[in-house]
């Protein structure tokens, strides 16, 4: 990783993972407001987002660093014309740590190789979400009390759905089983799919929800995402492929939880919230936690 960056969850070995998940842990049970009291976190998200940008700074604030940046790439000199090298080349001299967001894939992996500072991507076009993926990994072990030999249905939009390609690598690090759910245009692209066979896992494909729910034990819900869509007409005949409903999980495991990394729009019913097999909204305050636990070890105050 150059500069400690986390541009991958493939950058992060097993330890590694479980050390961060140890970390937030910690920072859940023990909060400590002042060891980043002497940082600058840049934030910077030339794409909208609500969880991950506010998550990040909570974390930031609630560790007493201080953040700079933007929310709207408008509202910065790349509205000027100015590349993505240069904005990162210049505010790297500035903060002790990038937090960036960008639409388009590989876009981390560039900033990280031109920042003197280590830069953490929260998320690049429909390629990569490693601290999404880490907050999913936590709940995960909160909720079955280990990471190993479960079964995970990945729903929805597992073509662009950047959170379920960083979750199926990390994963095969421990022995999963995976039922992939998505229409036939969403399956899960071919080159993320070779990370479950280079691990010699089990995996099936699935079009119908029904048929997976009473044998896993993580449900990990996603939105059919309108703006990965180039052609209309093409979300328009996916958009509705999936909705879960609270009766749907009658024949569900007693360990079941049901994820989703938010936004979601119409895939999750409202009568689920109410279901103590409903996690997501947990998932999301998870998020902090993990947040902490990232910043603190890249910057090796952990």
């Amino acid at each position: 990783m150059k500069n400690n960056s986390l541009v991958s969850i493939t950058d992060y070995s097993k330890e590694d993972i479980l050390h961060i998940l140890d970390l937030a842990a910690h920072f859940e049970r023990t909060p400590e407001p002042t060891l980043l009291q002497d940082k600058v976190i840049a934030s910077l998200f030339f794409e909208p987002s609500t969880r991950t940008r506010l998550s990040f700074e909570t974390a930031i604030q609630r560790l007493g660093g201080r953040i700079i940046g933007f929310t709207d790439s408008s509202s910065s000199s790349v509205k000027k014309g100015e590349s993505l090298r240069d904005t990162i080349t210049n505010i790297s001299l500035y903060a002790d740590l990038i937090v960036m967001r960008h639409p388009l894939d590989g876009s981390a992996r560039f900033a990280s190789e031109v920042s003197h500072v280590p830069i953490i991507n929260a998320g690049d076009g429909a390629n990569q979400h490693p601290t999404q993926c880490m907050l999913d990994l936590y709940s995960i072990l909160k909720t079955q009390g280990t990471l190993e030999n479960l079964k995970i249905a990945f729903v929805g939009d597992l073509k662009y759905g950047r959170t379920v390609h960083s979750l199926v690598q990390a994963m095969t690090q421990f022995n999963c089983t995976y039922r992939l759910v998505s229409p036939i245009e969403l399956k899960l692209p071919r080159g993320v799919k070779q990370h479950i066979k280079d691990a010699n896992l089990e995996y099936t494909q699935h079009t119908e929800l029904d048929e997976v729910i009473p044998d896993v034990d993580i449900i990990y819900m996603t939105r059919i995402q309108r703006e990965r869509f180039a052609d209309p007409l093409e979300y328009e005949r996916v958009k509705n492929s999936y909705v879960l409903r609270n009766a749907m999980l009658d024949k569900s495991k007693d360990n079941l939880r049901v994820m989703h990394p938010l936004p979601r729009v119409n895939e999750i019913s409202e009568d689920v919230d109410a279901n103590p097999k409903a996690y997501y909204f947990q998932q999301a305050l998870n998020g902090v936690y993990v947040r902490e636990a990232l910043l603190a070890s890249i910057l090796n105050l952990k």
